[in-house]
Order: C-alpha cells, then structure tokens, then sequence
C-alpha cells in the first residue's frame, strides 16, 4: 500500500479521529481536578518525544497515543478554574466545536474566492463588533494572530496615514527622510506595543513617555503638546492593575491636532461592550485604531486577534500585496486588512462566540470576570494579604508585605501546590503576585480554593 492509498484509508475509516475524540473527552474531564501546571513525573515524561527523526512511516495511533499520554500531562491546565498566571481564557464550548469543523474544512482565507463563507463571517463579525464597542461605521476588522500583530497593523496604519497628510508615499519611498513621527506612549504601556513601535522602525528613543498615575493611567495633565505627527498609544486595561486610560479627555485633544490614537484593548476592549463596565472606556470611539484578542476575555480558542481601524484606505495601503495571480472580488477580501495571505478561518470561532452569547451574554461573561476577581481581592484582604489596586476589571495585584525574595517564594510555593497558578510582577518597583481572572469556568469555589492555597502557602514560608 503507497502512502497515499494508506492516508486515504486513515481518513475514510475514522478510527483515528474517535481516537482523538475519545483522548479529547479525557482530557476535559480531568483537566479540573488536575494540578494546574503539571507535575514533576509530567515534566521528566516529556523526554519521551526526544529522538532522531524517524526514516519510516509512524503509525497514527500510536503517534495520538504518545502524545495524549505523555502530553496531555505536560500540558497547563488553562481550561480549568483555577489559572490566573498570564491574561489566558478558556474556551467556550461551541468554539471548540466550530474549530474541530473548520480545521476539516481548511481554508485559506486572504481572498473571497478561497473561502466564500469565510469572507461572509468575517464581514459579519466587523458589523458585529462595530455595533458592540460603539465604533464608526467605517470602521473594518483585520482578523490575525493576537493582539501583537493587531497593534502591528494598527501603527503600520497610523505610519502611513501621518506620512501621506505630509505628501510622502511611505510604501513607495520608505523611512529614509521621511517626515517626522512623534510616538506618545504612557509609562505603563505593554510590552507588545513597545515591539510594535520598533518592528516599524519608528525608534525606542523616540517616543515620548508620558507619567501615569498610581493605578498606570496616563495621566492626560502631563500629555505633550500634539499635532499631526502624532501617534498616541493608550490602553484599555493595564496588564498589572487592569486600569484604564482617560480617553475621552485625550481623544479630543488628539482629534483636534489631527494625531492617530491607537488603543490597546487585548483584554479590556471587551469592557465596552457591557452595561456595568462600559463607562470604563467612555470616548473609545474617538480613537483611529483599536487591538483587541477573542483568545483572552472572550474566551475563544487561539488565535484570534482582531485589529480594526476607522481609517480603512490607509490600513489597506499599509498592508495590501499585490500580484498577477491575486484576484480581487468585490466581497470582503480579508487579506486586504492584515499582513498574511495565507490565514486559517480564525473569524469562524469569533463569530460562533458573538451568535452564542449574543449581547447580554458578553455583559453577563465579562462582569463575571470582574466579579470573581472582586471576590479575590475581599478574601486575599480579610486573610491578611495587601490589595495594591482598584480592582476595576478582572487584574488584582496582591503584596505579602515582604521582600522581594519572600514574594517570589510564595508565588513558588503557590504554583508548586498544585491548587491554583498565578504569576509574578513588578509594580510600583516591588516584587508583587499578578492575578488574572479570565475564564469563564472559575467560580467562587474555584477562588476560594487558590485563596485557600495562598494562606497555606504563606504558613509554610513562614515555618521556614
């Protein structure tokens, strides 16, 4: 039997994929019972997948055996309750059912003549979200990876926007005496958009860093003066304490200089599409650019990340490739609002989310977010830990009062328990313990519990 014929077989006889179902299922089950990183046996197991590449064919079986076996344990257990280390969701239930479907359609989705009804979801999905976060009409989603290559895209925009009000072509005459681009970005800003920033060849040492306040907003006060050679970076949603920049107060000033405003919203974008939380981000609306993951508090499956951009003749010209063999429609062509052609049908899942949960089902997943990590701040507090921020969102940062060697030794020993994973920081300059309350899965149980581990774990530091 040729490989080919033995491949036809596999498929048409399903064994393989109930095989992968059944492990699926398993994995599931289990994942909130099991210590939420894994275990020392899980890690010294993973030597098992070390070997010289084979020169035969594998048998399927087997190959979905060893990895449910030895990578199943290996894995982090961020479809649980009880992780809140990084800004990780879960993963709504008919996600994961869509993803299962479209990974057997397999699409390639830059053009509408690849994939029809990817080009339709995605249109959708930009009407969706444009009614959902209040934005201009114009405005158009670029479907990608995360947030990280959304704010790429954003700024990418931003670059040729500023560059063609000063009559300079950027795809055509690059950097090289190009006019001047002032970066404004608040002390606080994340990481990505720092990357952003130098991936464009805008510069590090040029951006002009403005004071935030004790909770890392920008304070609007000690903006600098701005003009049309602006790019404003806020956020929405500190990756430490979960604030939010004042953007209504520096979108007007921004606007009436003509500068670009980027907000990043990974997380805290979701916000304005709630009722309770949605003063939050009062004046996004008035921003040019937005970045925002499904991945994170929507919980859909990775990746999905969402640009979108009031300002679509500029993200095309930013971002569109060109070729003799590409044939544009007169439907959505996604490839036009993001850096790849090649694309898997992502905007599949985020539109399962959206039809799923509709409007009120967003409000009632992302307030509960922010209830539970309400209920983790009052209990870490009445066990005697300090709570360093307004709890404004779904971030905590919790302090144990000690060094910076003490902190880091707790949050050791809180990750070691098994019972719950957080992560470590640094805020205000102190070592501090970051919590993140993302998935819809957590319940009160599920914060009691890691508060629980939190007091132990403090006990036997102290013992020490």
């Amino acid at each position: 039997m040729t490989l080919r014929d033995k491949m036809h077989a596999e498929q048409k006889g399903k064994a393989l994929f109930d095989q992968a179902r059944d492990y699926a299922f398993n994995y599931a089950d289990n994942a909130g019972s099991r210590n939420v990183f894994p275990s020392s046996e899980a890690m010294a197991n993973l030597e098992h997948f070390v070997e010289d590449m084979p020169s035969g064919n594998g048998d399927p079986s087997d190959i979905l055996q060893q990895l449910h076996r030895y990578g199943s344990p290996a894995s982090v257990a961020q479809t649980g309750g009880r992780y809140f280390g990084f800004v990780n969701g879960g993963i709504i239930p008919v996600t994961l059912a869509i993803k299962w479907l479209t990974d057997f359609w397999d699409q390639n989705t830059a053009l509408h003549l690849m994939s029809p009804i990817t080009s339709k979801i995605e249109s959708v999905c930009e009407t969706w979200l444009k009614q959902l976060f209040g934005l201009p009409e114009d405005t158009v989603a670029g479907f990608v990876s995360g947030t990280s290559s959304a704010i790429f895209c954003g700024l990418a925009a931003a670059r040729f926007r500023i560059c063609a009000n000063q009559s300079w072509d950027f795809n055509q005459r690059g950097l090289n005496g190009a006019p001047k681009i002032r970066v404004i970005a608040g002390d606080q800003a994340h990481g990505a958009v720092i990357k952003a920033v130098a991936l464009l060849g805008l510069g590090l040492d040029n951006i002009e860093w403005v004071d935030s306040d004790d909770q890392g907003r920008v304070i609007a006060a000690k903006m600098p003066e701005l003009d049309q050679s602006c790019i404003v970076l806020l956020q929405a949603g500190n990756v430490n304490s979960g604030s939010f920049d004042p953007f209504d107060e520096i979108c007007d000033a921004a606007n009436a200089a003509g500068a670009w405003v980027h907000i990043d919203g990974a997380f805290g974008l979701w916000a304005g599409g709630t009722v309770q939380l949605k003063h939050l981000t009062k004046g996004m609306e008035k921003a040019q650019s937005w970045s925002v993951d499904g991945h994170k508090t929507l919980n859909t499956p990775y990746d999905s990340g969402i640009l979108l951009c009031a300002d679509r003749p500029a993200l095309v010209q930013a971002l569109q490739a060109s070729g003799a063999y590409l044939n544009f429609s007169e439907q959505r062509d996604g490839m036009l609002y993001t850096p790849e052609m090649s694309r898997r049908a992502r905007a599949i899942e985020l539109w399962a989310a959206l039809k799923y949960l509709g409007t009120e089902g967003v409000d009632e997943l992302v307030v509960g977010l922010h209830r539970r990590a309400v209920q983790f701040a009052e209990e870490l507090g009445a066990a005697g830990f300090s709570i360093l921020n307004d709890v404004v969102f779904n971030q905590v940062v919790v302090s144990c009062d000690g060094s910076d060697e003490y902190t880091q030794s707790l949050i050791d020993a809180i990750q070691q328990s098994g019972q719950c994973w957080v992560g470590g920081s640094v805020w205000q300059g102190k070592k501090v313990i970051r919590i993140s309350v993302c998935s819809w899965v957590t319940t009160q149980e599920d914060v009691s519990i890691s508060v629980e581990a939190f007091i132990t774990a403090r006990a036997a530091i102290s013992g020490k």
